[in-house]
């Protein structure tokens, strides 16, 4: 990887030399298919045409191409040697002249790990589906280019692909009588954001259509396309709903038509992301086509990401960051807007609390870690690019972001983004341009609030203080701001503090209110003097603000007994993230967050909150509690989740949350014959429909437990032959209880590359069990020994999986934690993205540790 990398500084110098005025592209892909005759990797031709400017003629630059193979090399009429001028992931030019021709003759290879052309091969039929996959930067794995976002240029694609294929691209294109595709010439747009998607897609149209100001129409051919395999899955309605439903959003409030011609919608297997914004081509993930019942979290959550990449259409491909610091004028841009406009323009109402609890949790987790850094972040080359589309990036900037709506003002927010995007339209931008437009449209210090929020690192924790009178109202409540040492900064909020207090029906509700800036250490909230006494003081109301809501002792007494009583959804989901961040502080025990689920997630009525608080239950469970705890806790997790699952309304969302949860804490005898009932039918849960999906996840919970042998998972494969199943498959096989399964998943991901991207993660998701220390012992020596080399030999994204994926986190020791400390000792000079991982890895096992501590004491 490292000879692969490039800095901002050579990114900088190459930018200041070069314009670009146009690429042509042609891929030959019909080697995509048919057995590979070729010694080595499967490749395909690619050829590039760049025109491009030179600022001091005589210059010398270089161009960007990872690929095993480069026919020739063509500068400006003159031919270039390509064992010269080629080193596997450069072409150096030089004697540039004022106006360039550079021509670009190369075999490329397909991926297998999710970066570049990725090509796969259904199991169910055998048939071959092609898409790419560039940010941040491997355009360059499929054409010859300048790989960095500042160097925008229109794009003409054309593509040769097997008979009876589609293929498709940024533009429209259609397949000639020579039998190629040629694509419409492109808008300026950066290398990244380029995108094919070819091979016999399952592929449904639709057209949105809107009347302009001046008169006309502006029309938008649809299309949504996904596996053959999967096509009687697709709700491509759904889908197009949404879509429709975002497109008048933003031209409601954006004021600057879609500017791209046609919004493809590419759904598509062994993706690495949740999806990516490439203009007229947006991929998502498959997984987002529901095999099986799901709740209508899971509709949200794809309806979420849809607007998301929408929103960047606007923010990151019409107006694109100059370079991977100002990555955050896109993704925390895309991040609030998809929120925004998820909750005013379609059915799903409730996605602020989603917001709240849980893409925050991704925030404040990050924003606790060694490696946190100011939302404008110093990136210094490509690798730590790709480590920074982290919680910060988005999450964290999305909330910081809600705040600066309340703090500027809607109108002035919006009337901002409009000037932006007619300002720097096709053109790249860095923060001051966006500050400069809101102050224009808000009149406020822009450069003031962007040093608090934007330019510092951390996240601040806000306590209620309230002292009381002799009548027993409130003489004083006060808002406390702490800071962590690290990161000092105490920073403006604008929250809105409520006050809830226990009704004679036994509701808790909300009886007063008001919005406040916090400031400085200690903010007096002089509105709420002579109130009556609360249960209950909520300092972040509505979540407003972006920090850690903390709970005086009166307030956590309340909750304790009276979580499940609060109306409010998002009050609710509120005091649920404020209890588990003061779990994974160690200022209460892991086994009293365990209490308060079982006490109080029966009631919790929003789907995705309650799928948060089950995910942070077993994490309390498996890294926070103390270990002399763990085995009851499990048990009385099991025995609560059997139990809700009982009581929950038949054919109901609830009951199947509770199904998934129950499958993943069974843990006694009685609890797996119970799964194993399930799937065999011999048990039954009135309503409770076991799918195909359903299966595997019982399944998964028997094989972990050693009472499912490989005869079992294949004969469930027998019944879901489908990628999908194999997924499903590689992580049971991997998840079995034996020392001679582990050495071989340990072997396949780390001692071989032979594994496709899915398959590395199904097989690391199965290969690290809780239940499984003992058996997992002997890899965490071998782990440090090896992840160097990993890093190494493996493209980024794998060596991210295997990275962050087998750091053995369930060996929950000092012994652990030291080794993980000595090796960041001896490995000073490694690659920074690979100490970075290694070190929050270091960090959040610390923090396990001192909540097992905290809870070892309770």
């Amino acid at each position: 990887m490292p000879g692969e990398n490039l800095s901002r500084d050579e990114a900088r110098e190459r930018g200041e030399l070069l314009s670009v005025t146009e690429y042509e592209v042609a891929l030959d892909l019909t080697s995509a298919i048919g057995e590979w005759q070729g010694a080595g990797a499967r490749t395909f031709r690619s050829v590039t045409t760049i025109r491009f400017a030179c600022a001091r003629p005589g210059a010398a630059t270089f161009v960007d191409l990872i690929a095993p193979s480069v026919s020739a090399v063509t500068l400006n009429g003159r031919a270039l040697d390509p064992a010269a001028v080629f080193d596997g992931a450069r072409i150096a030019v030089d004697g540039l002249q004022a106006e360039n021709t550079l021509v670009v003759d190369a075999q490329c290879a397909y991926s297998r790990t999710g970066e570049g052309m990725h090509r796969f091969v259904d199991p169910e039929d055998g048939e071959v589906y092609l898409y790419t996959q560039y940010e941040p930067a491997d355009a360059r794995r499929v054409y010859a280019n300048f790989e960095q976002p500042d160097l925008k240029a229109p794009y003409t694609f054309e593509v040769t692909a097997p008979d009876g294929w589609q293929v498709w691209n940024n533009g429209a294109g259609e397949r000639g009588a020579d039998g190629v595709w040629r694509f419409a010439r492109t808008k300026p747009i950066s290398t990244y954001i380029t995108a094919v998607v070819a091979g016999p897609y399952h592929y449904v149209t639709d057209t949105y259509r809107r009347a302009l100001p001046d008169g006309g129409e502006l029309e938008i051919p649809l299309g949504a396309m996904c596996r053959k395999g999967l096509a009687r899955h697709f709700d491509a309605d759904d889908i197009f709903l949404v879509t429709k439903q975002g497109l008048d959003f933003f031209h409601d409030n954006f004021d600057f038509p879609y500017p791209f011609g046609k919004y493809d919608q590419a759904f598509v297997p062994e993706y690495n992301l949740g999806a990516m914004e490439n203009p007229g081509l947006v991929t998502f993930r498959e997984e987002f086509i529901y095999r099986g019942k799901v709740t209508e979290a899971s509709y949200e959550r794809r309806a979420n990401v849809i607007l998301h990449e929408m929103a960047h259409m606007w923010f990151g491909d019409l107006v694109t960051m100059r370079w991977w610091d100002d990555l955050w004028l896109k993704e925390s841009f895309a991040d609030f807007m998809g929120c925004f406009s998820m909750v005013e323009a379609t059915r799903f109402k409730n996605g602020w609390i989603t917001f709240a609890n849980n893409r925050k949790a991704w925030a404040y987790r990050a924003d606790q870690l060694p490696s946190t850094h100011p939302i404008t972040a110093d990136i210094r080359d490509l690798e730590d690019a790709k480590l920074n589309f982290d919680g910060i990036t988005y999450a964290k900037g999305a909330a910081v972001l809600k705040q600066l709506v309340a703090y500027v003002g809607r109108d002035a927010f919006l009337e901002g983004a409009r000037r932006y995007f007619k300002r720097h339209a096709y053109k790249n931008t860095e923060l001051g341009d966006l500050l400069a437009v809101l102050a224009e449209t808000s009149g406020r210090d822009m450069a003031g609030w962007a040093r608090s929020w934007l330019q510092t690192a951390g996240v601040n924790s806000l306590t209620p203080q309230v002292v009381y009178g002799e009548d027993g109202r409130v003489a004083e409540l006060a808002v406390v701001q702490d800071a962590p040492e690290s990161h000092p900064e105490l920073r403006p909020h604008r929250v809105a503090v409520a006050l809830y207090r226990l009704t004679p029906e036994g509701g808790l509700t909300k009886y007063a209110s008001t919005g406040a800036d916090v400031t400085g250490p200690r903010t007096v909230i002089a509105e709420l003097a002579g109130a009556e006494r609360p249960d209950l003081v909520l300092v972040n109301d509505e979540d407003l603000t972006y920090c850690k809501t903390r709970l005086d002792a009166t307030s956590l007494d309340t909750l304790r007994a009276h979580l499940g009583a609060l109306a409010d959804p998002m009050a609710r989901a509120l005091c649920w993230s404020a209890l588990w961040n003061m779990t994974r502080d160690a200022l209460l025990p892991a086994r009293d967050f365990v209490a308060l689920v079982l006490a109080h997630a029966g009631r919790e009525s929003d789907i995705g909150v309650l799928q948060m608080v089950h995910a942070w239950a077993r994490s309390a469970l498996n890294h926070y509690a103390a270990p002399a705890w763990r085995a009851e806790g499990g048990r009385m997790l099991a025995e609560g989740a059997l139990r809700e699952l009982r009581d929950a309304e038949p054919a109901g969302p609830h009951q199947l949350t509770w199904a998934r949860f129950f499958a993943q804490v069974a843990e006694s005898d009685a609890d797996l014959a119970l799964v194993e009932g399930l799937l065999s039918g011999n048990e039954d849960v009135p309503g409770l429909d076991v799918d195909q999906e359903l299966r595997w996840a019982l399944l998964a919970a028997l094989a972990a437990h050693g009472h499912a042998d490989e005869k079992a998972i294949e004969a469930e494969l027998a019944r879901d032959d489908t990628a999908s199943g194999e997924r499903h498959k590689v992580r049971c096989l991997a998840s079995r209880p034996s020392a001679e399964v582990k050495a071989a998943a340990w072997d396949a991901v780390v001692e071989s590359d032979a594994l496709s991207n899915a398959l590395v993660e199904a097989t690391i998701a199965g290969f690290a069990q809780p239940g499984q220390r003992e058996l997992l012992a002997p890899y965490a020596e071998k782990y440090f020994a090896a992840v160097e080399r990993v890093w190494a030999e493996r493209s980024i994204q794998i060596g991210v999986l295997v990275v962050r994926g087998l750091f053995p986190d369930l060996q929950d020791d000092p012994a652990t934690l030291e080794a993980a400390r000595a090796w960041l000792a001896a490995h000073q000079e490694a690659a920074p993205a690979l100490r970075r991982l290694v070190l929050e890895a270091q960090d959040d096992l610390a923090r396990a540790l001192r909540a097992q501590e905290c809870d070892a004491t309770a």
